[in-house]
């Protein structure tokens, strides 16, 4: 059976503006995901909180550690914003490609958070569920993406976008 290791206390970071980005240093970084309200040119991924609700972000990727049954780290998404009945799973990235590699990258990585997070039963009370992956260079929506997209839902119940823009 997976194993969740828990590095740091430190984890979250909250906010209630009306927009906020979401952070991510570039690899090899250290240093776990967070919420910034100033500085929009560092932002990957832009949160439209326009009801102003107070939003918890928790950092998975280097916070959170996931270890598979081998012992080894396994991979894992950026972070998960929550409040309310709400519960969304963020992947940033930060990269221009031609093909859609990130995508792929990103989908599986919230795929492996999303499966050792089921296992603790914390989603039962959540009624909104939803992931994202987030990619600064790649904004837009492309609806090639739908089949992905479906196929997410019927696999792990969440609604998945692939967008930049993550409106509450």
């Amino acid at each position: 059976m997976n194993q969740i290791v828990i590095k740091y206390n430190e984890c979250n970071s909250i906010s209630n503006a009306h927009l906020f980005g979401l952070c991510d240093a570039p690899a090899p970084s250290k240093e776990p995901a967070y919420i910034d309200e100033k500085n929009g040119e560092t932002w990957i991924a832009i949160v439209d909180n326009e009801p102003k609700f107070e939003v918890v972000f928790t950092a998975i990727d280097n916070c959170i550690e996931f270890k598979r049954n081998d012992d080894k780290p396994s991979k894992r998404c950026d972070g998960v914003l929550s409040f309310n009945e709400t519960i969304i799973f963020v992947e940033l990235k930060d990269r221009s490609a031609k093909n859609n590699e990130w995508v792929k990258d990103g989908e599986k990585q919230l795929r492996v958070s999303l499966a050792n997070f089921e296992n603790l039963d914390l989603f039962s009370h959540f009624k909104i569920k939803k992931a994202y992956i987030s990619n600064n260079q790649h904004p837009k929506f492309k609806s090639s993406q739908i089949n992905r997209m479906e196929k997410f839902l019927d696999d792990t119940g969440f609604i998945l976008r692939i967008e930049n823009r993550i409106i509450l």
